[in-house]
């Protein structure tokens, strides 16, 4: 069986877009990917600081889930500028994510739909 995971703050995009930001089934919990976009704040032109505010939207997605950064079982991270911004992403990365790490994959790619975006993270989590 398959269930919509929907945090309030960020319901606009179940409505306006059409999806999910998260999906269950079976205890498996697939996230749509999370840029540092909100309504509520302008994506920072500071790459630190913009991985932080991307981290805090999988914060709330997971825990609309029930779950928490620990639960992580596979990220795959998309990268404007990857090479240029790894280091910095790594850093904020490990602030959140701790030992026994999730399968991990950095991918680079030229553009996202959110203007300023250089992450969007993919996420499947399981209780």
């Amino acid at each position: 069986m398959k269930k919509s995971i929907v945090p309030d703050e960020f319901k606009h995009y179940f409505d306006d877009w059409h999806f999910s930001p998260a999906v269950e089934s079976d205890g498996t919990v697939f996230l749509s990917g999370v840029t540092a976009a909100r309504k509520d704040k302008p994506i920072s032109l500071d790459p630190e600081e913009q991985f932080h505010d991307a981290f805090y939207k999988l914060g709330v997605y997971l825990n609309a889930a029930g779950l928490t950064y620990d639960d992580i079982l596979e990220m795959t991270t998309f990268h404007i500028n990857l090479k240029k911004h790894i280091d910095v992403f790594s850093k904020v990365k490990d602030s959140y994510i701790k030992k026994h790490y999730p399968a991990w994959s950095a991918i680079g790619v030229l553009e996202f739909i959110p203007d300023n975006a250089l992450v969007e993270m993919r996420i499947v989590a399981k209780r």
